[in-house]
């Protein structure tokens, strides 16, 4: 992995983006006027403000999306209603990115036009509000997630996902052209984005306008699904190994027998690493596929080195003791 590739870490979301992007996920509505959307979504999280509703902002997560619910809404129309504008305009005052309504729960007028005047967008939801909170905390955390646009190819081979990476003329949209050919699915050609998530796992995906394309020196940009149906796409997968196409000159220190497993620090997770010889005549999109299977047994707790290890030491044993 190129370490000069920068590893970006959102600080912000703006309001507009959180609601473009999830809108329909979030079944998301915007009531009152088109307003703040370039207000910042400082921290992952939702908040909700019943204590804040009440008078009490003492610790106040005044950065995050504020979100009403049954309770909050039924203790604001319980109050008088100079009260209940005293309440949610103090609200109001302390700089939250937007208000949500949850369970399809309608605001008086008076309110909706003190949150735009203090500069605040309101939104409505029609789902419960504990399965908004979780749902919109996933779609939060995910777009808080450190990122990385690193070259290569990433093809989902078996279950597995792979990023295959080389200099430039290497071979890797031909490999995984043969990987495509034996069933394996494209995620990403030339340009992979990875995403790490709840730091534990690394996603990628493809930029919107290649996705599902791969350029072929000769032939230029092919589409995969017109090629080899649409079960040769895969919107995203998870990374699990890294291979390396270098040519055969570079490889004269390799571990012919592999009891040792290689990894690269990708988004500060360790990923298994294998390096492959170019030569001519070599099959490298088996190859490929054959690191790929071979992963997937020592996932499963066993090792063909280390079996020949066994072996060796056995024999070596024997043969001393007659």
């Amino acid at each position: 992995m190129n370490p000069t590739q920068k590893v970006r870490r959102p600080a912000h979301v703006t309001v507009g983006d959180f609601f473009q992007e999830n809108q329909e996920s979030l079944k998301l509505k915007l009531i009152g006027k088109d307003i703040g959307f370039d207000r910042k979504i400082s921290e992952p999280s939702v908040n909700r403000p019943g204590l804040a509703l009440s008078g009490f902002f003492t610790y106040f997560a005044y950065k995050r999306v504020q979100v009403i619910g049954n309770s909050e809404h039924s203790f604001l129309i319980g109050l008088e209603p100079r009260v209940r504008a005293e309440r949610f305009h103090a609200l109001c005052l302390q700089d939250i990115p937007c208000i949500i309504l949850a369970r399809g729960h309608r605001m008086e007028h008076e309110l909706i036009e003190i949150a735009n005047e203090a500069g605040i967008s309101v939104f409505q939801t029609s789902m419960v509000t504990m399965k908004f909170l979780n749902l919109a905390t996933l779609k939060l955390e995910w777009a808080f997630s450190p990122k990385q646009s690193v070259h290569g190819c990433m093809v989902d081979v078996q279950g597995i996902g792979v990023l295959v990476q080389g200099e430039s003329g290497s071979g890797k949209s031909e490999s995984v052209i043969g990987l495509l050919q034996r069933g394996a699915s494209l995620v990403a050609d030339d340009v992979v984005r990875l995403r790490l998530f709840e730091d534990r796992e690394i996603t990628a995906t493809a930029p919107e306008n290649l996705r599902g394309m791969i350029e072929i020196r000769g032939l230029g940009f092919l589409n995969v699904t017109a090629l080899f149906g649409v079960g040769a796409l895969r919107l995203s997968k998870r990374l699990d190994l890294i291979v390396s196409l270098v040519h055969n000159q570079k490889t004269e220190d390799l571990d012919r027998i592999g009891t040792t497993t290689e990894t690269r620090d990708v988004l500060g997770l360790p990923v298994t690493h294998v390096t492959l010889p170019l030569a001519p005549g070599r099959d490298v999109a088996a190859l490929i596929e054959l690191a790929a299977m071979n992963y997937k047994l020592r996932a499963f707790g066993y090792n063909s080195a280390i079996e020949f290890d066994q072996r060796l030491m056995k024999n070596i044993a024997n043969n001393q003791l007659g």
